[in-house]
């Protein structure tokens, strides 16, 4: 968060962008897609009135860095009609497919539909990674509709932050337990693994479709000022956001519920500040510090 927030935070407005959506979603619980609308709404405006203070990006070759040597590409692809109908057609089948049969076969009130229309839903909002949209996930699938407990949860994101894969995969999880805990008719393992299979889907499946529309258009689109100072503002929006995550994640992990320190599991905090000492003050890597923090938790499980 201190990378993004260091880039991403230009101007006294866009820390106050942030701010705002902190407050937003933490206090108020209000869903990360209004964040997200807000923002833009915002970075349009303020672009055209006040563009200092919603500065656009730049495109590539012009942020005042050496440039690496060229590798000639072949010519990109044309956008065309045909060609964004085809591709559109072809992706949508393949994404609403799985989910409307799921649908038929399971019920249209059965947990593996209602996760493919969530999940499907994340996936058109996973602006600034998943970092950015987990508390969204979280915030739904744990208060909203129930899926998981807040502990649950927790276990999901350390598992993630603990494999190579990216950190969207949590969301596999969520899908898996999720349905484990509401198999309905099927067996627990075979619910669970078709509620890891529909999430996975509609999470993923998306991204071809935009990536393989938005590809002729993504440097002409750089280039738009105010399309620029839309994204810059989202961004900082994002940061705020994934604020958001830290502290909650942390207060469940201190167990300071209602900030009543009687609670307090000092071992955590202790670790805690130990891996942010051993990361920002001495610069050890993510790896040694997660492995070091895992082996403490499970001497201190054993030994207490």
């Amino acid at each position: 968060m201190k990378r993004i927030g260091s880039k991403a935070l230009k101007s006294a407005s866009l820390w106050a962008l942030a701010l705002a959506a902190f407050v937003a979603i933490f206090f108020l619980k209000i869903s990360f897609i209004y964040i997200v609308l807000a923002a833009a709404l915002i970075g349009f405006v303020g672009g055209k009135y006040l563009p200092r203070q919603f500065p656009a990006g730049k495109g590539h070759g012009k942020s005042g860095v050496a440039e690496l040597p060229t590798v000639e590409l072949p010519p990109s692809v044309k956008a065309s009609f045909s060609r964004t109908a085809v591709i559109s057609v072809i992706c949508l089948m393949l994404w609403w497919l799985p989910v409307f049969a799921v649908g038929w076969l399971m019920g249209w009130q059965g947990i593996h539909f209602q996760q493919g229309l969530f999940f499907s839903k994340a996936a058109l909002v996973t602006i600034g990674g998943a970092y950015a949209v987990l508390p969204y996930v979280s915030q739904m699938a744990v208060e909203h509709f129930e899926w998981l407990t807040k502990s649950q949860m927790m276990t999901g994101l350390g598992l993630a932050e603990t494999t190579p894969g990216p950190l969207i995969m949590v969301l596999q999880f969520v899908g898996f337990v999720a349905a484990w805990q509401d198999p309905g008719n099927l067996s627990p393992i075979a619910a669970a693994t078709l509620g890891a299979l529909i999430t996975t889907w509609v999470t993923f499946l998306p991204c071809f479709l935009f990536v393989f529309i938005g590809a002729p258009h993504v440097e002409g689109l750089r280039e738009r000022p105010a399309l620029a100072s839309v994204l810059t503002a989202i961004t900082a929006a994002v940061v705020g956001v994934i604020l958001n995550l830290a502290i909650g994640f942390m207060l469940d992990a201190l167990k300071l519920h209602d900030w009543k320190f009687d609670q307090l599991d000092y071992f955590v905090a202790v670790v805690a500040i130990g891996a942010w000492f051993a990361m920002e003050r001495f610069k050890i890597g993510v790896i040694p510090t997660l492995a070091s923090c895992a082996l403490l938790g499970m001497l201190w499980k054993v030994a207490f």
